[in-house]
Parts: structure tokens; C-alpha cells; sequence
């Protein structure tokens, strides 16, 4: 049988640590009889390498991140570093399911038709990371009907207080909006209500039950990789 290892960020945060917690616990519940097992890239333990190394195969190793970044192409690249048994799957974006759940929690926070939107990403410095926050943009730009700047929390450049700033430059009698690109309550999700927006989403975990939708998404990035994960152990 095959062994679903979720694998978030980690956080040291209670509400973002629940938040996850309930989100494998419904991929789980989506997956009736699949062994799920959490795991983390930082912060938390058990730390993806530890799991994969006493679980036989086939795995695959779902991130639960929202870009292909360091996390993704080092940490658990090396974690399953010579196991033919173990894959890797997409990580959950950039993906039109998660716009349209950004678009949600903008609308829940009060959107207005005229406010201008900048969407909050972790920052990075990895250019696949950068490229999926740009389409992850695009996707939301797309959904919305409206432009849609890009900011980065964390590292990187082109920060949110930046962006936010040059918004209200631009468009000086107009109210900014600061979309959450963030899966669960953290440090992250924190630093936002300090880049004096008038209004900042909730991540996509909001701290009541996972939405069927990012569940889904979890669910299909597995199905989608459990193919490779069998042919290789065969």
C-alpha cells in the first residue's frame, strides 16, 4: 500500500500548527484505509527525512507549500535522496483552486470593487519559487477580473510594505488590499497586519474545518503521483 507523506513547513505557532493538523486529518478522511503521515521541512518534528527513512515504499512525499522552492528541490529532494520507491509530488501551487480560495477570504475580509489588491507571498529567492508566486498573481488576477501586484513577506525583495506603498502612491484616495498566499495562521500571516493595508485576507486555513477544495487539491496531487511511485518500486 502506498504511504501519502504530507509534508508542511512547520510553525511554531498553535493556531497554524491546528490548522495543518486538520488539513491532514481530512486528506485522510478523503482517503480511507491510506496511510497519511505528517511530517515538516523546518521547525517542527518528525522532519521529512526521519519519516521516509523508516517507511517503506511506495511513498509519496506530498508538499503541502504553495511554490516549488528551496523547501521543495533541497530539503525533501535530499530527504528521499536513493530510494527508487519514494516520488515526489507537485506541490499544491501555483493552481487555479487556490486563487479561487485567495478570492474567497478577500471577499470574507470586506474586497471592495474599487480597492487594489496585492497578493503576499513567502518570499524567495529560488526563481522557480518566484516564477509560481508571479502565475499564482496571474491566476488570482484572472479569477478576480482585476490587476493584482505582487509582494513577498520574509525574505526576498519587492516586499508587501513595499508594494503596498507604491499602491497608495499610485492610487492615493483608493484602499489596499493585501491578499493572504499563505496556507496556514504563522509568523507570516502576522508580519501582513503591519504593512499598513486597510485590509488583510485570512490564509487559506482559517482555522475552522479545511475547505473541501484545498482538501481536493491535496488528494489529486497524490493520485497524480502514485503512479510513478509504483512503477519505480516494482
Amino acid at each position: 500500500m502506498t504511504t501519502l507523506v504530507a509534508c508542511s513547513h512547520g510553525t511554531r505557532a498553535p493556531a497554524g500548527q491546528a490548522a495543518i493538523g486538520a488539513l491532514v486529518d481530512a486528506v485522510a478522511g478523503a482517503l480511507p484505509g491510506l496511510a497519511v503521515a505528517p511530517t515538516f521541512v523546518d521547525v517542527q518534528r518528525p522532519q521529512v527525512a526521519e519519516v521516509v527513512a523508516v517507511t517503506g515504499g511506495p511513498v509519496v512525499v506530498v508538499p503541502l507549500l504553495l511554490s516549488s522552492g528551496y523547501h521543495v528541490h533541497v530539503d525533501v529532494a535530499a530527504a528521499v535522496a536513493g530510494r527508487d520507491d519514494v516520488v515526489v509530488a507537485s506541490a499544491l501551487g501555483p493552481d487555479p483552486v487556490l486563487a479561487g480560495l485567495v478570492a474567497k477570504r478577500l471577499r470574507q475580509a470586506g474586497l471592495r470593487q474599487a480597492d487594489r489588491i496585492v497578493l503576499a507571498a513567502a518570499g524567495s529567492s529560488d526563481p522557480q519559487a518566484r516564477r509560481d508566486t508571479e502565475r499564482a498573481a496571474a491566476l488570482l488576477a484572472t479569477t478576480l477580473g482585476r490587476p493584482v501586484a505582487l509582494g513577498h513577506v520574509g525574505a526576498g525583495r519587492d516586499t508587501v510594505a513595499a508594494v503596498v506603498a507604491h499602491e497608495r502612491r499610485r492610487y492615493p484616495y483608493t484602499r489596499v488590499a493585501v491578499a493572504s498566499y499563505l496556507l496556514a495562521p504563522g509568523w507570516f500571516r502576522d508580519r501582513l497586519d503591519e504593512v499598513g493595508a486597510d485590509l488583510v485576507s485570512a490564509p487559506l486555513l482559517d482555522g475552522g474545518q479545511p475547505e473541501a477544495r484545498l482538501t481536493g487539491l491535496v488528494v489529486r496531487r497524490f493520485l497524480d503521483a502514485r503512479p510513478r511511485a509504483h512503477a519505480q518500486a516494482a
